[in-house]
């Protein structure tokens, strides 16, 4: 009998210590996540429309590249579930946050969403991020290395010659009219001025009127850039590679063109609308 109690309590003693060892393995490998979700001052906002083949390999691909980061999918009631799908992963990832829209309203509409989103939280550096890998997430520390001495930084695919994976011909050369007429336009001196792959110190966008932002096509990257040029703002740009996107359609097309061409005619005239008068007394504090 006594033979069989020990037998008892050593294997009770046996089983409390592989039930805490496995507890310790548990809470090794959460802390990461509970740290992040408390103190990333980082947030990557990506805006979502029937992209659900990307949306966990593209959140795999940030975190890989910056564990502490955050990200924000907006989504713009995605018909093949996307929104679902990034809610899912949000239920057991804390560094996941999805904003959910009742329509398609465009690029536009969704930045300034999760701008506004971000602004609302505690978030210091916000990211620009495409869905779809035409934004490589493993160069997410190139930026933050550059946000060391700047409020804003471009990702550029011309810096060093052109930096452009898999685009077509056609598509190239209407890239490169575009930039060329921005920069003729405008002023900026900027080799990519219509790059959407950014990242902005929560500054940046406190100082602008987010409300008179029109633009919701690919002329919004050009009106937050030359925005925010105008307002002193201090802006370098980083060199990347650019990959045409893995799955899904493009949403480029004939009006988002003929958008972007009225605005950066209209951008001279708008510049005083644009500025956020509560909030523009930070710059000189930069």
């Amino acid at each position: 009998m006594r033979a069989d109690r020990v037998q008892s309590q050593t294997a009770a003693r046996n089983k409390r210590g592989t039930q805490l060892r496995v507890a310790r393995i548990a809470l090794a490998k959460l802390r990461p996540f509970l740290y992040s979700a408390a103190m990333s001052d980082i947030l990557v906002v990506i805006p979502t429309y029937n992209e659900a083949a990307n949306i966990r390999l593209i959140a795999a691909a940030v975190f890989a590249a910056c564990p502490q980061a955050h990200i924000l999918f907006v989504d713009d009631n995605s018909p093949d579930g996307s929104g679902r799908l990034a809610d899912v992963l949000g239920q057991t990832d804390p560094r996941v946050h999805v904003l959910h829209k009742q329509d398609k309203q465009g690029l536009g509409h969704a930045y300034i969403a999760g701008f506004k989103w971000a602004l609302e939280r505690h978030y210091r550096y916000i990211f620009e991020m495409d869905a779809d890998f035409s934004h490589n997430p493993a160069e997410l520390p190139k930026f933050m290395e550059a946000a060391a001495n700047a409020d804003l930084i471009l990702g550029s695919r011309y810096i060093n010659g052109i930096r452009i994976v898999n685009w077509p011909l056609n598509r190239l050369i209407l890239s490169k009219g575009a930039s060329l007429y921005v920069r003729l336009l405008t002023g900026m001196p900027f080799s990519d001025p219509t790059s959407g792959y950014k990242c902005f110190r929560r500054e940046v966008l406190e100082a602008i009127n987010l409300d008179r932002i029109r633009s919701n096509g690919y002329s919004f990257q050009i009106e937050m850039t030359h925005t925010a040029w105008k307002l002193g703002f201090r802006i370098v740009e980083v060199p990347i590679i650019f990959e045409d996107r893995r799955s899904g359609q493009s949403k480029m097309n004939s009006a988002i063109v003929r958008e972007a061409l009225g605005m950066v005619l209209r951008l001279r005239f708008r510049f005083q609308q644009m500025k956020n008068p509560a909030a523009i007394q930070k710059v000189d504090r930069l």
